[in-house]
């Protein structure tokens, strides 16, 4: 039942994926496609966010196309709540992320872009665009690549044009479409072979990268000692996390993973919140001085006296105890890659 599961959730993303993949190229190359607003026009346009640029972005709402959405400092972004008893909670832009599906309301500008005045959207679509972020966000790279392939297919198919546009309008349009969709391109693409087949290898092996989404594995751990009944980070230990942060902050697919200890001296729930202090200070130092952003950063947990390393008995046991274990982890999928 669990394989079942694990499965069913992986078909799941991976369409998701398709979906992205095939909304973002429709996008990009149909950019006099893109609805115009009229000017001053007050207008209210349902979407998904497929494509984001500083303040700029592209909403895309089948079947009349995609639109320009402009933010600005006066735009107010809230929840879309299904309980009238309480508050909206209120968001910053930085939770307009890909895949999340929004309501905007606001008036033309002179370039036909959308300036929102509100932008709404539920805590449900929400957790599914961080859950979407998360699971695509490491495959941008290998999209981009299958969808080069796939243009070099379409140019060294000029004969059957009529059939690539067919194909082009198919993923535009439902889900369940795509599938046929590439079954078309497979087929006009034989008499280009080479270049086709090497399009679908590439298919081929970000599907198979999908399916190791949940298998990571650990390329760097550094080890911080703490001073006695301390929490305060020590100074000698900020080059160490700076040299990490620094070597994979920019990389894709890496997670931090951040685990506090204590030594046996003390009480024992004391010395399980002085452990998630530990971690909770290395946390910080992460996110505020070495631009680590949160996403990249597994909830800290600190493990009090349990899990030692060295023998509680004696003082140099206790002092190896008193630490934080920080782990980089990579995505098993794109570990070869990443670590190149």
């Amino acid at each position: 039942m669990k394989r079942l599961i694990r499965s069913r959730k992986v078909q799941f993303v991976g369409f998701i994926s398709l979906f992205l993949l095939a909304a973002t190229v429709w996008a990009q190359k149909a950019g006099d496609e893109v609805k115009r607003i009229p000017f001053g026009a007050e207008t209210i346009l349902e979407g998904v966010i497929v494509e984001r640029s500083d303040e700029v972005l592209t909403i895309q709402h089948y079947p009349q196309g995609a639109s320009r959405v402009v933010l600005t400092s006066m735009t107010n972004i809230e929840e879309r709540k299904r309980n009238f008893f309480r508050r909206s909670k209120r968001y910053s832009s930085e939770q307009l992320l890909l895949g999340l599906k929004v309501e905007v309301s606001g008036h033309g500008d002179r370039d036909g872009a959308l300036v929102a005045e509100e932008i709404k959207f539920t805590q449900a679509d929400l957790e599914i665009a961080k859950t979407i972020t998360s699971r695509v966000s490491p495959l941008e790279s290998g999209l981009e690549q299958t969808s080069m392939r796939l243009e070099q297919a379409q140019a060294r198919l000029s004969e059957t044009e009529q059939k690539l546009d067919t194909t082009t309008q198919i993923m535009e349009g439902e889900i369940e479409e795509l599938d046929s969709a590439f079954r078309s391109v497979r087929v006009d693409a034989r008499r280009a072979q080479a270049t086709a087949d090497q399009a679908l290898v590439e298919v081929e092996d970000l599907d198979n990268r999908v399916s190791s989404l949940d298998d990571y594995k650990e390329v760097s751990s550094l080890q911080i000692r703490f001073h006695f009944d301390s929490a305060e980070l020590p100074v000698d230990a900020t080059q160490q996390l700076d040299q990490m942060a620094e070597k994979y902050k920019n990389q894709k697919g890496f997670l931090f993973q951040v685990v506090g200890f204590a030594s046996a001296d003390g009480n024992e729930d004391y010395n399980r919140r002085l452990s998630q202090l530990r971690a909770e200070a290395v946390v910080k130092y992460l996110t505020e001085l070495s631009e680590i952003p949160l996403r990249r950063i597994i909830s800290p947990y600190g493990f009090g006296e349990n899990k030692p390393v060295a023998d509680n008995a004696t003082l140099a046991g206790r002092r190896e105890n008193r630490r934080v274990e920080v782990k980089v982890l990579v995505n098993q999928g794109l570990a070869e890659d990443a670590t190149s």
